[in-house]
């Protein structure tokens, strides 16, 4: 007797979400479709039911996770520096990235960095767009407001943003590369000082 689509559709959501929780906490190539598949409780076989490949799975967690992160949808709000903070705060929180239940799509720039498979890169450079852009509205949005100390005009803005992404990324790249918790608080918090720098912005974030 053959599956319903709603049984269909469940079995696909029970993969996706364990794909997510994996993928984001230890990249692609750490991730197979076994523990995947043991995660979601099914068997190896099943995956493909569903994917025609763990490719195919990864790009559509991509796209799942970009659809419901809250972070996302608040660009398309009203802004503050709050918000803006707050983002780069969150990004900076390996705890926060780490215990998340459902993590975001920054997860995949932590993880994939300097991933020699084209279809992965390409996936990164989608990733990064996205992020970019999502800054680059944010950041517009706050200096037209006069809540930014410079004039919105888009190459600044676009700078600033290939900044901050560039700061975010790489301090927590090496945060999380170290084992001593003291060093990695130092090199997040030096990272949180130099964004607040690119932006323009003094003392304490969470005042701000």
């Amino acid at each position: 007797m053959p599956y319903s689509k709603a049984h269909k559709s469940r079995s696909k959501d029970r993969i996706l979400k364990s794909a997510s929780e994996l993928f984001a906490r230890y990249g692609f190539d750490k991730v197979s479709i076994g523990q995947i598949m043991k995660l979601a409780r099914m068997t190896h076989g099943a995956f493909y039911g569903h994917f025609e490949s763990k490719q195919a799975l990864f790009k559509a967690y991509l796209a799942d996770a970009f659809q419901r992160n809250r972070r996302e949808r608040l660009a398309k709000e009203p802004f503050s520096i709050k918000h803006l903070t707050a983002l780069v705060t969150d990004y900076l929180n390996l705890g926060a990235l780490k215990d998340r239940a459902e993590p975001g799509p920054e997860s995949v720039l932590f993880n994939e960095i300097g991933s020699d498979k084209p279809e992965i890169r390409q996936l990164y450079d989608q990733a990064y767009e996205r992020m970019k852009t999502m800054l680059e509205r944010r950041i517009t949005a706050l200096s037209r407001l006069k809540k930014l100390p410079f004039k919105p005009e888009p190459s600044t803005v676009t700078d600033k943003s290939r900044s901050i992404l560039a700061s975010m990324v790489g301090a927590v790249a090496i945060a999380k590369s170290i084992s001593g918790e003291e060093e990695q608080q130092r090199i997040l918090d030096a990272a949180q000082k130099q964004i607040l720098t690119i932006l323009g912005l003094k003392g304490d974030p969470a005042r701000l």
